[in-house]
């Protein structure tokens, strides 16, 4: 084998190369530095400014390249080198929530930037414990309890087992979509918008907005409830005058004390993020050391249960905190007296038992065990639920009980249900406390590696935090008392916090701990919502939310919090805990529901940019997802689920609506061209059916030298014609080279497309380059469409002026046109003064759209009319037919079945035969068609001789740079100005070129005696005669119709003949203000049957 050598290669001298404008690549080769100037654009701090991370930006002034590239160096303008491609990614840096992470200083030295921090959190930090520290709520403490009694321990485990499978799944989908790619800022959003596009990104985004919104109003309810329940309840300000009051007097406190909250918490995200920030760990531990005291006291209540004893009634639970001792009388001394109790139940001062309440006389007075222990197999009776209905008093089975009629004043008494439930509600409520698995993906910026962290952390959290909805659910409900469970407040256990009791050393642990584990996530939520607002405003897809992406100069969201905080306050006024739940349940769910959809059209769809590092997803999974999040949406409130879709479809179609003009790459638009895809191909299938035949138009637009439309009322007929139906294609042709032209060809597009625009013109815009415009008109003709969307119309103007022109190329294209489109079986529409058709705004309120049906050509003129009346221009012209029968027709009979084709057609128009008895050639056709053919003879004579022609060679080579742009139905008619030519022309004259010149000038005055002798062509006076008397017909009974529409005869086979074809045409149209020639494209377009 042979040994090679690598030596480098360098070059002896140092390259002189000019700096290009725009490139700023980084020069990694041995080499020194490069006349001591950065490489790569910085700030003096080594901080790379990052405008786009592929292309540099134009202001960088110096760039230098190796030697190695100079094959390339034409185009590193567009193409930069790997070096500095990598350089950018590598100053890449994220903005996480919408905050920007490097604030702008205030002193002198405002312009320099702080050095960016490089991520540095790990699964643990970054994502897990903010994952629990979220999905950890107001709803573990204060209604998980609550909820284990009403529906039992099996619903219960049901309720959180559907939850915590459906943000799983979400999990598993959102993981996917997080290790795509980097994910900036909006977090959630951001994922969802760049996969299913600006119109769902924003109305889910707002969705998740409100969601996170209202639950900070939800934990700062549930940190006043702590608040007045438990730890301070003589803090009231509204107490109830009796037991009916007790709720409102309640609710008013919460709105109360929930607004000041409210507001403080609000001054505080406003002064500083980072103490809220700096204090999130202290509220975990909170929640970790609550968490973990109710396991001790489960554990410690096999052997040691806590003292919570509960007074009953017979079988109903007592309000503990009324009375002192659980009996009717009490023993003083040797001296027995009525209790505290039996003053509640009976008349004061009188110990007659006749008195009192027949319930509380015929029914003993019990203690039991609030807390029997994980060992005292209460887990049997708490197995199934008991649903209550408002006001229901809760009553535990198995207890004896003698039922007696009880009035309503001692029902303050007794423990009772505050809201009707079932398991949907239950399932509403609950929810909440599954969510705030997106903590993770907000953070994506701060991460080590997000890619790897995301997955982990978010799947471990809620694998964590389901465990402990699920033991808990089972460690409730086989220690805690069942009437206790179902006591939402403590009523029965002296106004102790359920959970509370159970824990251990003490119940205050789990009060405190949950009241700053509450007030913690409701600043978390408080922080997050306006960044949230601050990213979809800063995406500037909804308009009016454009004020809310400007804040602070450090970039803190001020009017986002500001709406914010009003939004949370109409959360606080609702002032139930229970009520506000359902709401976010919706919002999130909605969220949760498109991501998971966002995750599957990707994977379905296998776009080449869709390659997650999660591996453990799949599509069956995320439409699992999706439909569990629609399930729960309708099964927690149906009219919730209603409420919060209409909301999402509202912003959507607004969205749609102001025309978001992003392209993200999303998935959306990768399911269109899917669908588009398999649309066509079905459409390949075979031509369409004539009931579903429309005009599939290809306008054939003509610009000016400026690129300007000359004819605009062009494309507003054929909007007219469409009314945003079928496929219409404008189409134009720049006459000259490709390479050369490009540039007027994108401006010649964007014009069109403005054109479009301003003309409600439904379609797509097609401008070719051609050396000539013929053949550039033939290609449109043949390549416009893709499969079956293909046109089957042409529309083209009338080549105005084409008399008065020297120069046929114009009216010689329109006959091309002609030509091809017969050829390729399309039909064909010329609009004839096409300046006075209608604009879009004007209306006819009455007039007629007269038909003149003279020969059948699969019935195009029957179904245009139809069409246009569908337009609110022409929608009040009525509808006239007029067909010609010569001398042999029964024109009475030829209306009858006129009249009767028209009513199978299902078309209303007047009918009306027009006979035209043959009659003599008149004079006046003979002279017109003798006068037509003396002017094409005298123009055939009139041809330049060669040297002529030579001569002012260079003369038609100016004029013809200078109407490049010119008629769109021109070209050259002879190939030999394409030759090139000499700037000078020299003429040598010699013997024979003088006699050649003399013999023509000699030839004149004999060519102008035969031009005076020419006899008209038999064949040409019998069509002038058909053109004048048709004319005259038409003029006579549709002078002042607002549109005529007219068979267009066809062409001659020979071509000499095309000038005069002309001339029929315009003697076929003389004298009307707006004609519509229609020539078919050999099919049948309109039929009978259904």
């Amino acid at each position: 084998m042979p040994h090679f050598t690598v030596v480098p290669v360098r070059d002896r001298a140092q390259s002189g190369y000019d700096s290009l404008e725009g490139i700023n690549s980084v020069d990694h080769g041995d080499g020194g530095p490069l006349d001591n100037q950065d490489t790569v654009s910085s700030d003096g701090h080594g901080n790379h400014k990052e405008d786009h991370p592929f292309l540099n930006s134009p202001d960088e002034k110096k760039d230098f390249y190796d030697r190695n590239l100079a094959l390339f160096e034409e185009e590193l303008d567009i193409r930069p080198k790997v070096s500095s491609l990598l350089s950018r990614l590598v100053s890449y840096t994220n903005i996480t929530q919408g905050a920007k992470e490097h604030e702008e200083e205030e002193s002198a030295e405002a312009s320099r930037r702080k050095t960016p921090k490089s991520p540095n959190m790990g699964t643990l930090m970054g994502v897990y414990l903010p994952c629990l520290q979220n999905i950890f709520g107001v709803i573990l403490f204060l209604r998980l309890t609550w909820i284990v009694g009403v529906a039992g321990i099996m619903q219960s485990l049901l309720i959180v087992i559907m939850c915590c499978t459906c943000t799983m799944l979400t999990a598993i989908s959102m993981s996917a979509i997080a290790t795509n790619g980097v994910v900036p800022a909006g977090g959630a959003y951001f994922m969802i918008s760049r996969s299913l596009g600006p119109e769902f990104g924003g109305a889910v985004g707002l969705c998740f907005y409100l969601g996170t919104t209202f639950a900070s109003a939800m934990y700062i309810l549930g940190a006043i409830e702590i608040f007045l329940q438990y730890l301070v309840p003589q803090a009231a300000i509204f107490h109830a005058a009796d037991h009916h009051g007790t709720d409102s007097a309640m609710l008013n406190n919460m709105r109360v004390y929930g607004t000041i909250c409210l507001s403080l918490m609000a001054v505080v995200v406003f002064v500083g993020v980072k103490y809220v920030n700096k204090l999130a760990s202290l509220f975990l531990a909170c929640v970790i050391i609550s968490i973990i005291s109710i396991y001790a006291g489960a554990i410690k209540s096999v052997s040691h249960p806590p003292e919570f004893p509960i007074c009953m009634l017979g079988n109903r639970t007592l309000v503990r905190d009324r009375f002192d001792v659980c009996a009717k009388t009490v023993t003083i001394g040797n001296v027995t007296a009525p209790s505290q109790l039996w003053d509640m139940f009976c008349l004061p001062g009188n110990a007659s038992s006749a008195q009192c309440d027949d319930y509380f006389l015929q029914n003993n007075v019990t203690e039991i065990q609030g807390i029997p222990g994980l060992a005292s197999g209460i887990f049997k009776d708490n197995l199934w639920g008991d649903y209550l209905q408002k006001g229901e008093i809760l009553e535990k089975d198995g207890l004896a009980s003698v039922d007696s009629h009880s009035t309503m004043e001692h029902f303050g008494m007794y423990v009772s249900a505050d809201i009707a439930t079932s398991f949907m509600l239950l399932v509403g409520i609950f929810f909440p406390s599954a969510t705030g698995i997106m903590a993770g993906s907000n953070r994506s910026g701060d991460l080590r590696d997000a890619q790897k962290s995301i997955p982990i952390g978010t799947i471990l959290a809620i694998t964590t935090t389901t465990l402990v909805y699920l033991t808990s659910v089972i460690l409730f409900g086989a220690c805690v008392e069942g009437v206790v469970l179902r006591d939402k407040f403590g009523d029965a256990v002296r106004n102790n916090l359920v959970v509370g009791t159970l824990s251990w050393p003490s119940p205050w642990v789990i009060v405190i701990g949950s009241f700053f584990s509450t007030v913690g996530a409701g600043l978390q939520t408080l922080t997050g919502a306006p960044r949230l607002l601050q990213a979809i405003a800063t995406d500037n897809i909804i308009p009016f939310l454009r004020v809310f992406a400007h804040g602070k100069a450090n970039g803190e969201p001020t009017w986002a919090l500001l709406l914010t905080v009003l939004i949370a306050e109409l959360g606080i006024l609702i002032a139930s805990l229970d009520m506000v739940a359902p709401i976010l349940s919706m919002f999130f769910l909605m969220c949760y529901l498109f991501v998971n959809l966002a995750c599957a059209v990707q994977t379905l769809l296998r776009t080449p940019n869709w390659r997650p590092r999660f591996r453990y997803y799949h599509w069956t999974l995320s439409f699992l997802g999706m439909s569990m999040c629609l399930a729960l949406m309708f099964i927690s409130s149906w009219y919730y689920a209603i409420v919060a879709m209409g909301i999402a479809g509202m912003i959507y179609k607004y969205i749609e609506y102001q025309g978001a003009e992003k392209e993200w790459g999303d998935g959306i638009r990768g399911l269109s061209l899917s669908a588009a895809r398999y649309a066509l191909l079905r459409l390949e299938v075979g031509p369409p059916h004539t009931k579903n035949w429309r005009p599939q138009l290809l306008v054939l637009s003509k610009l000016d030298e400026d690129l300007h439309i000359k004819y605009p009322r062009l494309m507003t007929f054929a909007s007219q014609l469409k009314a945003g139906k079928g496929l219409t294609i404008v189409g134009s042709v720049i006459q000259g080279n490709f390479l050369e032209s490009y540039g007027e060809l994108q401006a010649a597009e964007q014009t069109i497309k403005n054109m479009m625009d301003i003309e409600r013109v439904k379609g797509f815009c097609q401008v070719v380059v051609a050396s000539k415009v013929r053949e550039g008109i033939v290609h449109l003709i043949q390549s416009c469409g893709l499969g079956g969307m293909k046109h089957n119309t042409v529309m083209m103007g009338w080549p105005y002026g084409w008399r008065q022109s020297e120069d046929p190329r114009a009216w010689k294209t329109f006959i091309n046109t002609v030509r091809c489109t017969t050829a390729a079986h399309l039909a064909l529409m010329v609009p004839k003064n096409v300046s006075f058709y209608p604009s879009n705004h004007e209306r006819f309120t009455d007039g007629s759209i007269d038909v003149w049906w003279i020969v059948h050509d699969g019935g195009m003129l029957m179904l245009l009319p139809f069409l246009l009346k569908q337009h609110k221009v022409w929608r009040k012209c009525q509808m006239r037919i007029f067909t010609v029968a010569q001398m042999d027709d029964n024109s009475i009979q030829m209306k009858k079945d006129l009249a009767t084709f028209l009513y199978q057609l299902r078309i209303e128009a007047e009918v009306e035969v027009v006979e035209m008895h043959d009659s003599d050639i008149s004079a006046y056709t003979y002279e017109r068609t003798l006068m037509m053919e003396q002017r094409s003879q005298m123009l055939r004579q009139m041809r330049l001789s060669g040297a002529e022609r030579k001569r002012e060679a260079q003369l038609i080579k100016d004029r013809h740079s200078l109407v490049r742009m010119g008629s769109l139905y021109s070209d050259e008619e002879e190939d030999t100005l394409d030759s090139p030519l000499p700037e000078n022309v020299h003429m040598t004259w010699t013997k024979e070129k003088c006699e050649a010149e003399r013999r023509i000038r000699n030839n004149a005055p004999e060519n102008f005696r035969e031009l005076m002798s020419l006899k008209p062509d038999q064949s040409n006076v019998r069509r002038m005669h058909t053109a004048v008397k048709l004319n005259e017909v038409i003029v006579n009974r549709s002078h002042d119709a607002r549109l005529v529409l007219l068979n267009m005869p066809g062409p001659p086979r020979d071509t000499d003949g095309d000038e005069n074809y002309m001339e029929f045409l315009e003697v076929l149209t003389e004298g009307l203000e707006r004609v519509l020639l229609v020539r078919g494209g050999g099919r049948e377009v309109i039929t009978i049957y259904s």
